[in-house]
């Protein structure tokens, strides 16, 4: 991993717990190999945790628009946290394969580009009907949205690729109150607009919605969060998947 700054120290630290976990089960498994990309395409200021990506079967979904955020996307979705969801991923004997990252990405005019960067590249593996790859990344400057896709289809042949771009959700797990103390601490840091409160990593009880996952409305500008650094366009991310072996 890059040289990172001490703002994401707190928010990466299950998430580096979760990649040292995930190495193993990419290397039990083996008949098929990827390399997937994943893009920031925000202009400056919604950088995202690092991706977790699953290959697994058909019957296997990360999340479903219209439908409760399980307790692993809710955890990524508030508090930047993977290790709950790659726990439930790698012990699903659906799930072939299961990788995470190790660093933010962040938007080329974000203030902590050039230590972190605004693609990453992942390699995993899919074995027996495994025909399907999964991702999630919180978008760390917001209450509880996440970008990710839920079953895109591995490309077949060696070389064949699949591209698409993918939106912005809301878990509807907690309420938005675009408040840096109800948003994960790397916020601040990484984007460089500041209130000087602590934020959390935490889920707050009392901020509870009780919703289902549905497209994110985007950043109003309401509380400390302002809509022409934080917000985006229609969409945040480009992943492209090849089959390398």
């Amino acid at each position: 991993m890059r040289s990172s700054s001490r703002v994401v120290g707190a928010l990466l630290t299950a998430t580096l717990l979760a990649a040292a976990l995930a190495g193993p089960v990419g290397a039990q498994h083996g008949e098929r190999l990827y390399r997937v990309t994943i893009i920031n395409r925000v202009d400056r200021g919604q950088p995202f945790t690092p991706p977790l990506i699953a290959t697994h079967s058909g019957n296997v979904h990360l999340f479903r628009v219209g439908s409760p955020a399980s307790s692993g996307t809710q955890e990524i979705a508030e508090n930047g946290n993977l290790a709950p969801l790659l726990a439930a991923l790698s012990a699903d004997p659906a799930v072939s394969d299961v990788v995470a990252a190790e660093a933010p990405v962040v938007p080329r005019r974000s203030p902590a580009f050039g230590t972190f960067d605004d693609e990453v590249t992942l390699m995993i593996s899919a074995d027996g009907d495994a025909g399907f790859l999964s991702w999630e990344s919180m978008l760390i400057c917001s209450n509880d949205g996440f970008t990710g896709v839920d079953s895109l289809a591995l490309p077949a042949e060696i070389g064949d690729r699949s591209s698409m771009l993918t939106a912005g959700y809301d878990a509807g797990t907690e309420i938005n109150t675009e408040d840096f103390a109800d948003i994960v601490p790397p916020c601040q840091g990484l984007i460089g607009v500041s209130s000087g409160e602590s934020g959390t990593g935490t889920t707050n009880p009392a901020l509870a919605e009780g919703g289902v996952i549905h497209h994110h409305l985007g950043i109003a500008g309401g509380g400390d969060l302002v809509r022409k650094v934080h917000d985006w366009n229609r969409w945040v991310a480009r992943i492209v998947v090849e089959r390398t072996g």
